[in-house]
């Protein structure tokens, strides 16, 4: 996004042409598409908190939506869940938000970083992939010792210590709340976005829904925001569209040291 490319060269419009792109946050422009397609449609694919455009969260009931409107079709319901997955809760965004999705992606939390990646879902489903099914699947890396050992060691710990969840979405609640009020109190087009322990500040006065507000934002002011943050010593995403996001290290002395700079800057 942050290059304004929607796809990639080398892409065949074969290869997308049965896709059907919906509006985040806008369950009406999802039922559109299944009033036209009711029989086609095989999944939707979904980050329950869309955290590619920025971090914009689920607006009420948007989740319960699509679980509805795909049991109700006979469809797939995938969830993205690279960044929400074992970050929002033990169980991700399913848990936090109480949704079921059918299938679900994972990302190299499960190597606590290592590069490794999961998929899982629905017995019915997983039992399509070899050798119980015809789907072959198949990777070179994908039982590599020391990310499973590593991964196993971080899921762990976040399993025995649930408070881990607990207090980091209480030091996100606090910590981009107070950005929040900043923003607030400023002169500069500015929103800002919180999920738990994801954020985003965006330089519009747009509430930012879906992927159409969020490139109302002021990306030039945000490279400038940028500079002066990374200047002080305060390393952000270079792009205005990627997520923050808090970790168990960091804190309180250290996010209070970052409010100073985004108060010195903004107001």
């Amino acid at each position: 996004m942050t290059a304004g490319i929607p796809g990639s060269a080398g892409v065949p419009e074969g290869c997308t042409q049965d896709t059907l792109s919906a509006i985040y946050n806008d369950t009406e422009s999802v039922q559109k598409l299944f009033d036209t397609f009711p029989d086609e449609i095989a999944a939707v694919i979904v980050e329950p908190v869309g955290a590619n455009m920025g971090v914009v969260p689920p607006q009420q009931g948007f989740l319960q939506d699509l679980r509805a409107i795909c049991t109700k079709y006979g469809t797939v319901l995938i969830f993205d869940e690279v960044i929400t997955g074992f970050r929002l809760a033990f169980g991700g965004a399913q848990e936090y938000f109480g949704v079921d999705a059918d299938l679900i992606t994972y990302g190299k939390i499960i190597g606590a970083g290592m590069p490794v990646g999961a998929y899982g879902g629905k017995k019915e489903i997983m039992e399509q992939v070899s050798p119980l099914g015809p789907v072959y699947q198949a990777g070179t890396l994908s039982g590599n010792p020391i990310a499973m050992a590593a991964g196993l060691a971080q899921l762990s710990i976040l399993k025995n210590h649930p408070k881990i969840y607990r207090s980091l979405n209480e030091m996100g609640s606090w910590f981009f709340g107070e950005i929040k009020k900043i923003a607030e109190e400023s002169q500069i087009p500015a929103t800002v976005n919180i999920c738990g322990s994801l954020g985003s500040l965006f330089f519009t006065n747009e509430t930012v829904r879906n992927y159409e507000t969020a490139k109302t934002s002021d990306t030039a002011k945000y490279a400038d925001y940028f500079r002066y943050m990374i200047n002080h010593g305060i390393y952000l995403a270079p792009a205005q569209f990627e997520a923050m996001f808090l970790s168990a290290a960091h804190t309180r002395k250290e996010l209070e040291d970052v409010l100073e700079f985004v108060r010195d800057y903004m107001l």
